[in-house]
C-alpha cells in the first residue's frame, strides 16, 4: 500500500536507505535532518507490505518553474526488488503529479556503469535522457538527467 510516509517511518526510511545501497551508513544525517525537518512542498512516500516498508520515494517541485517536478529518488528494499514495487511506486507518483497538474518530471542519476539499471529503469518507464553533466558528483562520476512529459 502507497501512501505518505510520517514522521514514525523516519527509522524505517533511513534503514531502508541504507540496506539498498542508496546511502552509505555513514551519510544518513542528511536524510535525518529531512525527514525530522520536512519542506511543506516535499513529499515523501512509503509503500508497506504489511507493517514492513519496502521502498519509498522523495519528490518535490522545482522551484521557480510552472509545473516542473524532482523526483529525488525512489527505493525498493532488495528483497522487493525486480517484483513491479519501483514500478507501482513511480505510476502513483505519475498519477498524483498529474491530479496536481504537473507537466513535467526530472530524474537525476549518476552515470556510472553501477547505475545503469536506473537509467534502463527510467527509459522503460517512459523517460527520455535529457543531458549530461560531467564530473558533476565527483570527477568521473556524471550527472545524468531524465524528463518525462506528464499528460492526461
Amino acid at each position: 500500500m502507497i501512501r505518505p510516509a510520517s514522521t514514525d517511518d523516519h527509522d524505517a526510511i533511513v534503514g531502508l536507505a541504507v540496506v539498498s545501497g542508496l546511502f552509505d551508513a555513514d551519510q544518513t544525517e542528511l536524510l535525518s535532518e529531512m525527514l525530522r525537518s520536512p519542506d511543506e512542498s516535499h513529499v515523501w512516500l512509503a509503500d508497506c507490505v504489511e507493517t514492513q516498508l519496502v521502498s519509498v520515494a522523495f519528490l518535490a517541485p522545482e522551484k521557480m518553474t510552472s509545473g516542473t517536478w524532482n523526483l529525488y529518488w525512489i527505493t525498493v528494499h532488495p528483497h522487493f526488488q525486480k517484483t513491479g514495487r519501483g514500478t507501482a511506486m513511480l505510476k502513483h507518483i505519475e498519477s498524483m503529479l498529474l491530479d496536481r497538474g504537473v507537466r513535467i518530471l526530472l530524474v537525476e542519476t549518476a552515470g556510472t556503469g553501477d547505475f545503469e539499471y536506473v537509467r534502463d529503469f527510467y527509459r522503460r518507464n517512459g523517460f527520455e535522457n535529457e543531458g549530461r553533466i560531467r564530473d558533476f558528483y565527483d570527477t568521473g562520476i556524471d550527472k545524468i538527467i531524465f524528463r518525462k512529459k506528464l499528460t492526461a
